[in-house]
């Protein structure tokens, strides 16, 4: 009688153990592999969105918003992949089902306001920046209020947006340089040059603010290079640049010599500098 209740004590005992050890079931599976798949899938976002290709990442954000239609992260990443790729049109449209479908959120509505400036319809744009709430303080917000504020010729009110988001970024050089480029179309060329030059104290390498400091400095009638850092080719285009510049204020001998200097110092040949040249002398 006692080996028949160790019997049964053993058979129950290796039941037990049968159930502790009994492997997950298809459900538990399916949920574990769906949850790594949503963390892959958020990686993969996370890189299309940086460093890869910007029509791919569109391609990659449609095909998989179809399998997953209305999930509000892939529309995003979506719409931020077309701004990539140059095309604020079709941005404008994916930006608008989001806002619009009660699960977009403030920076939703500025990534709006910005496809909107990029296909020119200002009006639109700064209707959809009138929404944001006033609590929303980010650099992107006030770098397109400063836009806007400029498009309209509100000078104090640009200045100050312009200010403000230079002071919400740790890389202000694009903000910078677009406030300079502001003051250079009102006239304000020496307050330019002093944006222009913060700019490259930000990023050495911004071609664009060296071009405009070069024009701010000519329409001064300052026909000597800035000390900034320039490659060899770059320093060529500046000299183009600026002899342009002097010949346009009336300084043609000036402006002759500025483009042969870019002539020669272009490591291959410059043709736009050869052809002004050539023209000038003629």
């Amino acid at each position: 009688m006692r080996h028949s209740h160790i019997v049964v004590a053993c058979l129950l005992g290796t039941a037990a153990l049968s159930a502790c050890n009994r492997g997950p079931s298809d459900a538990e599976v399916q949920r574990a592999i769906k949850d790594v798949n949503v963390i892959d899938e958020s990686n993969l976002s996370d890189i299309m969105l940086t460093v890869g290709d910007p029509n791919e990442a569109v391609s990659y954000f449609t095909r998989t918003l179809q399998q997953n239609p209305g999930r509000p992260d892939l529309q995003r990443g979506l719409a931020k992949s077309l701004m990539r790729a140059g095309k604020s049109e079709d941005a404008t449209k994916v930006w608008v089902g989001l806002v619009n479908s009660g699960q977009g959120t403030n920076e939703d509505r500025v990534g709006y306001a910005e496809a909107l400036i990029r296909s020119n319809k200002w009006a639109e744009a700064e209707a959809e920046l009138l929404k944001v709430p006033p609590t929303h303080e980010t650099y992107d917000r006030y770098r397109l209020e400063a836009m806007v504020a400029d498009s309209k010729k509100q000078w104090k009110k640009a200045d100050s947006f312009y200010e403000i988001a230079a002071g919400l970024t740790t890389k202000p050089a694009g903000v910078l340089n677009n406030w300079g480029y502001s003051k250079l179309n009102r006239g304000e060329y020496a307050g330019s040059e002093k944006l222009f030059i913060e700019a490259l104290k930000n990023d050495p390498t911004m071609f664009t603010a060296k071009n405009n400091l070069v024009l701010a400095r000519g329409a001064q009638r300052k026909y000597d290079l800035p000390v900034v850092e320039m490659t060899q080719a770059e320093r060529a285009e500046l000299l183009y640049t600026l002899g342009l510049a002097a010949v346009k204020h009336g300084d043609v001998a000036v402006g002759r010599n500025l483009l042969e200097e870019a002539v020669e110092t272009h490591p291959q040949h410059f043709e736009a500098a050869a052809r002004s040249l050539e023209a000038l002398r003629g």
